[in-house]
């Protein structure tokens, strides 16, 4: 396909409709968020099918507005004071969402339903986060109409304000109220709770890891909220495809009859399917990208909220995730028994769980992962628990969700299906022929 065409339209701000009832003039960044300081962006995009088109931005721009009653920080920026020990997000009267409209006459049923295709052009439909050293938007929105087709909207969170967890349930909240047009309360389950005091710091993590920041570069007092990559567009060339791989349930079921099989040990395995397509992608990104020998890691994030001392709620606001890394030999992935090695290596990554989340907790600003000892690093972005699919905002659930934000981290993507029934999307950024080489390892497990 030629270069996705976008014409911008508009680009306007859509702020919370007065009387918001979570009105909070400020909220303080805990370890959690701090962790994200200066990481890019993350970037979604919800793809919808319609060929009603005339009303969805007067639609979208409405429940919006409401939606960001029980929002407001996502109306806010993130600052950082000089009288402050730590950033904070800020919330004032006035603050307002930059939304970016814009039209397309590209070939819709090429971007909903192509399995491969160039990663650029999913990158005109997902908006710039406004960041400078001293002031950075918690979000942007890019509402793109292609008429009587249907319409995208672009994503993009700034991630020290808040984890896919969050993001997801104000997605789901700001469709629910579209769907209903009209101001009701929104489900218990998607009501943001604001109250950081219940993640406790008895260590000081925060200030440990505010000050390693304003000291990072060797810098003496750096509170630049901004890194070279953040803010900017994707940096998406021509020779690098974009993937979407469906692992079905049949397709999970297989392969942990696989690992079962092969091992006498598994039952002491974790075999969810989270583990078994972690697994399974981990071994066909080796096999395809062709990495010779040494080490390489799987690194991935855990939702804490339930596994804090107290738990917390489920609709906690903000950070609250933790990370993990599984560790294998490339020549034992490469191996027959290569699914078996890497299920393992989660495995031990998910047992470190059991002395408590935050063990380790104090390093992992400063030396959370010493890269240089590792041949090749994966990571993974996203959760198939999100059910982003389950998103409507009155048009029927989306056609396609993308996580573009991969085109620059070179994470893999993990969603749920768009087909339901228990199955997980992996989306994959990668060079042409590497690709191709994936696609093939796959193409051996559907068939």
């Amino acid at each position: 396909m030629a270069n996705l065409s976008v014409k911008k339209v508009e680009v306007c701000r859509v702020a919370p409709k007065q009387g918001s009832p979570e009105n909070q003039s400020s909220l303080p960044l805990t370890f959690f968020d701090l962790l994200w300081l200066r990481f890019p962006p993350v970037e979604l995009l919800y793809i919808y099918q319609t060929s009603s088109t005339d009303s969805v931005l007067s639609q979208l721009k409405t429940s919006l507005s409401l939606a960001l009653q029980h929002f407001p920080p996502l109306a806010g920026n993130l600052i950082w004071p000089q009288d402050s020990l730590k950033p904070l997000l800020s919330y004032v009267q006035g603050d307002a969402v930059s939304v970016t409209v814009a039209e397309s006459d590209a070939d819709f049923d090429h971007l909903i339903n192509s399995v491969l295709l160039a990663a650029k052009d999913f990158s005109p439909l997902v908006p710039q986060l406004d960041v400078t050293d001293d002031r950075a938007a918690a979000m942007a929105l890019q509402i793109t109409v292609f008429p009587n087709r249907g319409f995208s909207i672009g994503t993009a969170m700034h991630h020290a304000i808040l984890d896919w967890k969050t993001w997801a349930m104000f997605v789901k909240a700001w469709a629910h109220i579209c769907k209903h047009e009209e101001e009701q309360a929104l489900p218990s389950s998607l009501v943001p709770f604001y109250d950081r005091r219940v993640v406790k710091d008895p260590a000081g993590l925060g200030e440990l890891y505010s000050k390693e920041h304003r000291y990072q570069d060797g810098r003496t007092d750096n509170r630049s909220l901004s890194t070279a990559s953040l803010g900017k567009a994707p940096k998406a060339t021509e020779d690098l495809i974009r993937g979407t791989f469906e692992f079905t349930r049949a397709l999970i079921q297989r392969l942990r009859a696989d690992v079962t099989t092969k091992t006498a040990s598994a039952s002491s395995l974790h075999l969810s399917t989270f583990s078994l397509v972690c697994a399974y992608t981990w071994v066909c990104m080796v096999k395809a990208e062709e990495i010779k020998g040494g080490t390489t890691i799987l690194i991935f994030a855990v939702d804490s909220r339930s596994r804090l001392d107290p738990p917390i709620p489920a609709t906690y606001f903000g950070n609250c995730i933790v990370g993990r890394v599984a560790v294998a030999e490339t020549k034992g992935l490469l191996s027959e028994d290569g699914l078996v090695v890497a299920v393992n290596a989660i495995t031990e990554a998910l047992r470190s769980l059991e002395k408590g989340v935050l063990d380790g907790a104090e390093d992992w600003v400063s030396k959370f992962v010493d890269f240089s000892l590792y041949d090749r690093i994966y990571s993974i972005a996203g959760s198939h628990r999100l059910e982003v699919y389950d998103t409507d905002f009155g048009w029927g659930r989306p056609k396609r969700v993308e996580v573009i934000s991969i085109d620059r981290t070179g994470a893999i993507s993990l969603l749920d299906s768009k087909n339901g029934g228990g199955g997980v999307e992996v989306g994959l950024v990668l060079k042409k022929h590497y690709m191709e080489a994936f696609d093939a390892l796959f193409a051996s497990l559907v068939h």
